[in-house]
């Protein structure tokens, strides 16, 4: 049931390089100039995105012609594979996007320069001026190993407004709860005559949000983790709320309704299918491109206690050690983390910029294109929970954590079940580094 931030964060398309080259005169037309420093930047991203970024480098090579810049997009599936297999093989890029908790696994293998000296020299980049909680997500043992671009909090529920104007039901506030949430969700769900569902009040991924609101978490130190706590009580509470949804309530459609509508979230949620679904502000693009169609966001609810949590995504640009060119790398990277790629990004709708004074103007929270309370994700990073930080998390989650939890998800175990199957294997891997 679960999607990675970043799997949903970026649309996947077929892989491409992208050559990106000054179109002014550069001083390697000079007769005995120095050719151009040639750097390749590893990426992924939707087709939106690949042409900002594009035309963003594009812009900045023609006041920078001693700097040639390769763009190569890879496909997110893999990504950190073949990037490593890249690295292995001696012919890595010099610069890698990295998303928070990719970032995870590249600085356990030590490939990641130390940004620290090159910030520390350079008047233009105020890191202070960035979310301090992704950068600090970035950074290990004092030293920074990449300029955040943009964050990604779990904490948008998108509403159809006409779905709730139909059954007068009121709009979702910022302030509300899990439980309002449900109230709603149970009125706005539709059956036919044979009891099956042909409207579904709500749709969630991020099983982890449930966790955190219910006081849980993953584990017992995200920075540290030395045991998974996903069997406590407040953990278990959450994941329990989370499969009534599924399975009690009807209201959230299991991952086999999805399979058998044929159908994704977002379609589901513009014909009507679907009122409330709660992901990240990436979605907003796809839903731009519809018209007459009413929509906006609220904040994921709060949990029973009154406690705001939810996970987050990200990414960020590296420079690899291997780098022959770490100073143009260096200037790269501010261009494609700096104001203005961050501001064009901001316009599109894709990516809550990292910059915060960019996420208070023009560019998001008074641009008056949809969703209008996508301000409300300024107030959002203050309650948001990265994944542990640990180079073996991601194998706990996928070969112990997600196929139990399908289980639950599918009316088929309880929570205490599936966390009874696992948390012994988890604790044992965590252990291990």
């Amino acid at each position: 049931m679960r999607v990675k931030s970043s799997l949903i964060f970026f649309v996947l398309i077929s892989s491409l390089t992208l050559a990106v080259v000054g179109c002014g005169k550069t001083s390697a037309g000079k007769v005995g100039a120095k050719p151009p420093v040639e750097i390749k930047v590893a990426f992924w991203g939707s087709p939106d995105e690949v042409n900002i970024i594009t035309g963003l480098v594009n812009e900045w090579q023609k006041s920078h012609p001693d700097i040639k810049v390769r763009m190569e997009h890879t496909p997110y599936r893999g990504y950190v594979d073949k990037l490593l297999t890249r690295i292995a093989g001696r012919s890595s890029p010099d610069i890698i996007c990295t998303e928070v908790d990719l970032f995870v696994t590249f600085q356990s293998k030590d490939v990641l320069l130390d940004l620290t000296p090159y910030i520390a020299k350079d008047p233009e980049l105020d890191i202070k001026g960035f979310y301090p909680n992704i950068i600090e997500r970035f950074t290990v043992d004092g030293k920074l190993y990449a300029i955040p671009r943009d964050t990604a909090p779990y904490a948008c529920v998108y509403y159809n407004k006409k779905l709730f104007d139909e059954a007068n039901v009121s709009y979702p506030t910022d302030d509300w709860d899990v439980f309002e949430m449900l109230d709603k969700a149970r009125k706005l769900t539709k059956f036919d005559k044979d009891g099956r569902v042909i409207q579904y009040g709500f749709y969630a991924w991020a099983w982890p949000n449930f966790v955190y609101a219910f006081e849980g978490g993953l584990v017992d130190d995200v920075k540290n983790p030395t045991k998974c706590i996903l069997n406590s009580k407040e953990s278990l509470a959450g994941l329990e709320f989370y499969s009534d949804l599924i399975n009690k309530y009807k209201v959230h459609p299991s991952s086999t309704a999805m399979t058998n509508l044929a159908m994704g979230v977002q379609g589901m949620f513009m014909t009507g299918r679907l009122a409330m679904f709660a992901s990240g502000i990436w979605e907003t693009p796809g839903l731009r491109k519809i018209n007459d169609f009413e929509w906006d966001i609220a904040m994921f609810p709060k949990g029973p206690n009154g406690l705001r949590a939810f996970g987050t995504g990200g990414s960020g640009y590296s420079i690899l050690k291997d780098s022959k060119h770490p100073a143009e790398a260096f200037e790269v990277i501010k261009a494609l983390s700096g104001r203005a790629g961050e501001m064009m990004l901001a316009d599109t709708g894709l990516a809550q910029p990292a910059i915060i004074d960019i996420v208070e103007g023009e560019h998001w929270s008074l641009n008056s294109n949809p969703p209008k309370n996508k301000k409300m994700l300024n107030e959002a990073m203050k309650y948001v929970v990265y994944e542990p930080f640990h180079p073996a998390w991601r194998e706990a989650e996928e070969v112990y954590i997600n196929p139990e939890f399908d289980l639950v998800f599918n009316g088929k175990k309880t929570a205490r079940e599936a966390v009874d199957a696992f948390i012994d294997k988890v604790n044992d891997l965590l252990s291990k580094w």
